[in-house]
């Protein structure tokens, strides 16, 4: 049976509150074996918290998201050090956006720094998020100590020639569903040359919808009617991976297998740490 590690997604989403526990349950059903959950607002750290503690292949990230910097308090950091403190766990999602309008660039990268400061100083996953900003932030990478073990780029969606830069740096690369759609042919084709040892799949859900023909797993629309992707598509994901790659689907999830648990769990060993040792979260 295929294990599936879903390296980016939101289960706390507000998108997902009515069907969350059927949404679980399914991703226990299809053998998700973890799953990244990233907090992106001081106001929803506790409930990704509280989904770890009671589903223990969850993995809790905590970060402030680049489009949610203006309603933070005054403080925020020494909260999240104190989560970042308290138990196992990513610091994301964090990252830069020159897409979304009206944000304040510099208090970006200000905010992003911090975060990734933090993230260094523990050895600590990291989670980026970018949309038309892969120049500063190759350029902040470059110029800041990174966590050793490395950074996900999350979705990846920089240019082909950018992807040896950001490797040589420590970067994970992780492919959507979203790039399955056939508006994003150039995108995906992009993933045929990320390095195997730093390849990794995610959902983004409830965001990042796959293409209607390859949805698996359909849910509601959300209240303003945008469509809503369910996690256990992972599915779906690692298909279209593994066929943009031209593997069999038991290599691709093998490799996805190896690569996140050296991110995220810092075992080079391979996975038997992993599936072995569930996160242990304090209460």
């Amino acid at each position: 049976m295929i294990r599936y590690f879903d390296a980016h997604n939101h289960l706390q989403d507000d998108w997902l509150e009515t069907v969350r526990e059927p949404v679980i349950a399914s991703l226990e059903a299809i053998g998700v074996a973890r799953v990244v959950v990233n907090g992106t607002t001081e106001a929803d750290w506790e409930f990704v918290a509280e989904l770890a503690r009671r589903y223990p292949w969850i993995m809790p990230s905590y970060g402030l998201h680049p489009w949610f910097l203006a309603g933070r308090t005054p403080d925020w950091k020494e909260k999240l050090i104190a989560r970042l403190d308290l138990e196992p766990c990513g610091v994301g999602e964090i990252g830069l956006d020159r897409w979304m309008e009206g944000l304040d660039f510099e208090d970006q990268k200000s905010v992003f720094i911090e975060q990734l400061s933090l993230a260094a100083e523990r050895n600590l996953p990291v989670s980026i998020h970018c949309l038309k900003a892969w120049g500063p932030l190759l350029d902040i990478l470059r110029s800041r100590q990174l966590p050793a073990r490395g950074f996900l780029l999350h979705s990846y969606g920089g240019s082909r020639e950018m992807v040896p830069d950001f490797a040589k740096l420590g970067a994970y690369f992780s492919f959507s569903g979203y790039f399955l759609s056939e508006k994003n042919i150039a995108k995906r084709e992009i993933f045929r040359d990320v390095p195997a040892d730093r390849l990794l799949a995610e959902t983004d859900a409830p965001a990042m919808h796959l293409p209607p023909g390859l949805v698996r797993f359909p849910l509601p629309d959300s209240p303003e009617g945008k469509p809503v992707n369910h996690p256990s598509n992972i599915i779906s994901v690692y298909e279209g991976l593994a066929e943009i790659r031209g593997i069999p689907l038991p290599t691709l999830a093998a490799l996805v297998e190896a690569n996140f648990t050296r991110l995220f769990c810092g075992d080079e060993r391979g996975s038997e740490k992993l599936l072995t040792a569930p996160l242990t979260l304090k209460t």
